[in-house]
């Protein structure tokens, strides 16, 4: 029974000892009384929250962090099974190449189409004389035929022979102006085949950028809070695979009541005091200021109740601070927020700034 009191006595005192320590470091570092010109309120350290999700349904390949691990903009965090998108990318390159040997076929039909043209040319030219060499000897054999020195089956046969030479010269104009509209088809089939490939193009980038989106990357730097999904399983559009938290937005909500918080100014200067690390003082501003009232009744009649009205205020962090200490940021954390709701008021000694160095 001695022996069980004694050891009961020594856990007391244990304890009494470690209160004691505990309430001496507290009291070490807590801000003396508030000057006038400055408000405070209990708070926890916050962050702006991600969800890295999919842009397209599909079956998770692959996670490559790990919960609590900090990671880079722009790492890969996640992989999104690609096997169907391969296959639809290796079936449009394939189409590609076929709409690609149609433009070469179509231009190669072009060049059939215009060397044509240019025989046809050539043809009306060689009708045109034959016709000039037939309307010459016409008129000989018409002179020679009024002096009777020709016979009239001579002249007949000239004249047949003009007929002849014009309808010659029309034949190789027709022909001329359908190799026109033989070269005018080609172009437009030219032009189809190059826009079958524009479009197969169009499709190759769009499942390329679908094959892009299944890596997961991260959008800031930060720390994954948690995974949501794990590898295998199929997701919808939209699915969240990871939540992370965004370090480079890190802030403290508190409280305070409708007098003071009216004189919180957007910008104003804070002070954060973390109960981890109550010797350090972290310098923040006033982003954010609730228009609504917390924890009161919807309507508020009396000036007496207006008192009793909370409003929510958010001290955000000093983005070059978090940059140069992001590795050691932690969420949730709670502590103490000053605020200066007078600009002239001097902040005291133990509010002064201290971070690591």
């Amino acid at each position: 029974m001695n022996l069980l009191s004694n050891r009961r006595s020594m856990a007391g005192a244990i304890l009494v000892v470690a209160l004691a320590v505990g309430l001496l470091g507290w009291w070490s570092f807590r801000p003396a009384k508030l000057p006038a010109g400055f408000a405070s309120g209990n708070g926890r350290i916050e962050a702006v929250e991600i969800d890295v999700a999919t842009k397209m349904a599909g079956r998770i390949k692959d996670i490559l962090v790990a919960e609590g691990e900090f990671v880079h903009a722009g790492q890969v965090l996640a992989n999104m099974d690609t096997a169907g998108l391969d296959a639809q990318m290796a079936e449009a390159k394939a189409q590609l190449q076929h709409a690609q040997v149609n433009v070469e076929t179509a231009q190669s039909l072009l060049a059939q189409r215009e060397a044509e043209k240019t025989s046809m040319i050539a043809v009306v030219a060689q009708r045109q004389a034959e016709l000039g060499a037939a309307d010459k000897r016409l008129a000989r054999t018409e002179r020679l035929a009024a002096n009777g020195t020709a016979p009239l089956q001579t002249l007949d046969n000239d004249r047949a022979t003009v007929q002849g030479a014009k309808a010659a010269v029309n034949a190789a104009a027709a022909q001329v102006a359908a190799a026109d509209a033989a070269i005018g088809h080609a172009r437009s089939q030219i032009a189809a085949a190059q826009s079958e490939v524009e479009a197969v193009r169009a499709t190759i980038s769009r499942i390329q950028a679908d094959l892009d989106d299944s890596a997961l990357k991260s959008p800031r730097d930060g720390r994954v809070q948690y995974r949501v999904a794990q590898p295998g399983e199929v997701l919808a559009a939209g699915g969240r695979v990871l939540n992370m938290v965004d370090l480079g937005d890190v802030y403290m909500t508190f409280f305070l009541p409708t007098a003071t918080a009216g004189r919180v100014a957007m910008g104003a200067e804070a002070r954060l005091i973390l109960d981890a690390v109550p010797q350090y003082v972290i310098p923040a501003q006033a982003s954010f200021v609730a228009d609504v009232a917390q924890f009161t009744p919807k309507t508020v009649e009396t000036a007496e109740e207006r008192l009793k009205l909370m409003f929510r205020v958010k001290a955000r962090i000093d983005q070059d601070l978090l940059k140069k200490h992001i590795n050691v940021v932690k969420t949730g954390l709670p502590g103490m927020a000053y605020v200066r709701i007078d600009p002239k008021a001097e902040w005291p000694p133990e509010l002064q700034v201290r971070v690591p160095q």
